[in-house]
Parts: structure tokens; sequence; C-alpha cells
């Protein structure tokens, strides 16, 4: 058992809630608390109904997720939105969400994570947002395809399964830059609308964009790689579980529900 609020104060500090700005309907921190005690932490990336049911039945009273209650702004709170709060509220469920805050943090963050599992050297960031750079940029560890000659060490395609083995799943490729690559920018979940960023690197890794993104990589001679918004940002929120499980004793699990996108 440990308490709500140490756990909330640890947190808050080591991702620095306070200190990175984010969108306004993320809402980081605390959205919603219990009697003051967790015995058991769930991690998801979406504070969804479905999620916070599955929360109710493994037992959790704390429920962290990357995706918050209040994404999509102010609602009256009737339908699936009542629906959720008041079944968290009579499990005795919290509710605590980081969104920015953990995309970025250097150990533990879905960017440091996936590149981690890519073979990827995080050498700086890019892709600003409100003063602060939201994106990695790294190399890439020498790939087994790689001709000694070249100085890109790593195979497009081989660098298409490294992600496809991360994320558990399919991961679309536009071939349009150097067939071997060494320079990457990677920015997990949506970030595929700012390919324009990614210019003058060999590959743009990120979770989903819109259409136009193909065209535009195409155009800039970018290999572009979309590996899918909800399993590029499952990393961060299993690590956190993971953290909260050394930290504090309690027991945790990843609760799973791909959206396919």
């Amino acid at each position: 058992m440990a308490a709500l609020a140490e756990i909330v104060r640890f947190l808050d500090a080591e991702l620095r809630i306070a200190e990175i700005p984010d969108y306004s309907g993320a809402m980081n921190g605390l959205q919603l608390q219990n009697d003051g005690t967790v015995t058991r932490v769930a991690s998801a990336v979406d504070a969804s109904l479905p999620v916070i049911r599955k929360a109710i039945a493994a037992g959790a009273d704390l429920l962290v997720v990357h995706h918050g209650m209040f994404w999509q702004g102010a609602q009256p709170l009737t339908g699936a939105f009542y629906q959720k709060i008041r079944e968290a509220m009579q499990a005795n469920l919290a509710i605590y969400s980081v969104h920015l805050p953990l995309d970025v943090h250097p150990q533990w963050g879905n960017n440091a994570l996936l590149a981690k599992a890519i073979g990827m050297t995080v050498t700086g960031t890019f892709l600003p947002y409100k003063g602060q750079n939201v994106g990695v940029t790294g190399e890439m560890e020498r790939g087994l395809q790689s001709a000694p000659s070249t100085p890109a060490p790593l195979h497009r395609d081989e660098l298409r399964q490294r992600l496809e083995t991360a994320v558990g799943g399919p991961v679309l490729l536009c071939p349009a830059g150097p067939e071997f690559i060494q320079t990457v920018g990677l920015c997990t979940g949506g970030a595929g609308s700012e390919v324009a960023a990614a210019r003058g690197l060999d590959a743009f890794i990120s979770g989903e964009g819109p259409h136009w993104s193909y065209p535009l990589a195409e155009e800039m001679g970018l290999n572009l790689y979309l590996a899918g918004h909800y399993a590029t940002e499952t990393f961060g929120v299993r690590q956190l579980g993971e953290v909260l499980a050394a930290s504090f004793g309690i027991e945790t699990s990843f609760l799973d529900h791909p959206t396919g996108l």
C-alpha cells in the first residue's frame, strides 16, 4: 500500500509536470483522486471507458495514462463521459495522466524507449512546441545488410523490420530517401504532420500522419516510417508502471487496448 499523494508528488517532480508545456486538454497530473491509498496500479495509453472498466476489473485503485479524460476539452457530464467518471469514483479509482512530459522524458519517455528498442543512439532534439523540443534525433547502429564502404549504415528495410519488432505490428514505409540510413528524427504519436521538420535527415519515424505527409516525404527525398499512434505510445506508460512498482513496492499491470491507429 502507498499514499496517492506521495505517488503524485513523485511523478509530478520526476516528469517535470509544472515545467513542460502541453496542449490544454492534456491536463497533466492527477485528474481524479480516490480515498488516498493505492494498492495496485494499472497503466494504459487512453483513459477511455473500456480501459477504465479494465482497470476496475484488474483491482487497480490508480490508473496512469498518456491521454487523459479531458482530451476533447470541456464537455457536459453526460453519456460515456459521465459513466466513466461515475464508475471510476464508485470503484475508488484515481486517474493520473501525463502526455508531453512523458514523451520527452530522457529515460522513461516514449521517444527514448522506442529509440533504444530500434538501436538508435539519441544525439539531440528537434520539433519545437511551446519552447520545448518534443522529438529526438540520432544515428542508427550498423545493420546486417550494410555495405562496409557506405557511410550510412542501416538499410531502410532493416529499420522497418526493427520497428515492426519493437511495436509488434505493421509499419508503413515511404521509401523516398537514401537506401542506407544513418541520421534519423523520431517523434512518437501523431507527429507525422511535422514531416517538414525532418528535412536534411535520412529518415523520420512517427506513429501516424495525414495523407499529405507521404507525398511531401517523397518530394523531400525522405524515408518516412509510420508505426502507429497507439503502438508507439505504449512504451512510456509501461515503463511508469515498472518505476512505480520498484519505487513504492506495489503491484502494477499494463492494460493493452489497441486502437489499430
